[in-house]
């Protein structure tokens, strides 16, 4: 019988790398990125270090660990698009549904949108997964609406800015939905249809 959450006898505690994420974003939120360690995270995990170690690489990488769904979400909600509908449309339904949460997500999503644009460390870290998402929508502009290079990362680029300022305007005015904010800024940023 378990006896506590750092108790690791049996099974562990966390089993998916979502709620492994969760752990460590909490542990961020209470104590800081830079003061939670490895360590720290598997502890309050009921994991081993090994454990943590075969989930993600890196202590920064649990903050990004629905990613790879998101991007998924991007490219399938982008090739939903009707062929003869405006791409920005497409592309806000796109981004809205790539960047869903289930509703006893919310404060989990605004405390990772908060640590990621707070912390240097983790900004850096997410240039990856900006640059993804600039790709995809930037490959879905020049197949689907315009074979121009020239749109087609004027697109990318508008995505990913919109998806940014997006989220900071949700951690501004945490009231709000980050639906909304992205709905606002794509409207305002996303260029418009080619003639």
């Amino acid at each position: 019988m378990r006896s506590g959450p750092g108790d690791r006898g049996g099974r562990p505690a966390v089993t998916t790398p979502h709620e492994l994420a969760k752990v460590a974003q909490r542990l961020f939120v209470e104590t800081g990125f830079e003061a939670t360690s490895v360590d720290d995270i598997a502890l309050a995990a009921g994991i081993g270090r090994r454990t943590f170690f075969r989930y993600f690489p890196a202590k920064a990488d649990a903050l990004f660990a629905d990613s790879p769904a998101e991007l998924d979400r991007l490219r399938t909600g982008l090739e939903a698009g009707e062929p003869e509908e405006s791409y920005r449309p497409v592309v806000t339904r796109a981004v809205i549904a790539a960047l869903a949460f289930a509703p006893g997500d919310r404060e989990w999503a605004l405390q990772r949108a908060r640590l990621v644009l707070a912390e240097p460390v983790l900004l850096a870290h997410a240039a990856v997964v900006f640059a993804q998402w600039r790709g995809i929508a930037t490959d879905f502009a020049r197949r689907s609406v315009r074979d121009d290079e020239f749109f087609a990362r004027a697109v990318g680029h508008a995505v990913l800015a919109a998806t940014l300022a997006a989220h900071e305007q949700w951690i501004a005015h945490p009231d709000g939905e980050l639906a909304d904010a992205l709905v606002g800024m794509l409207e305002l940023l996303l260029p418009p249809e080619p003639p």
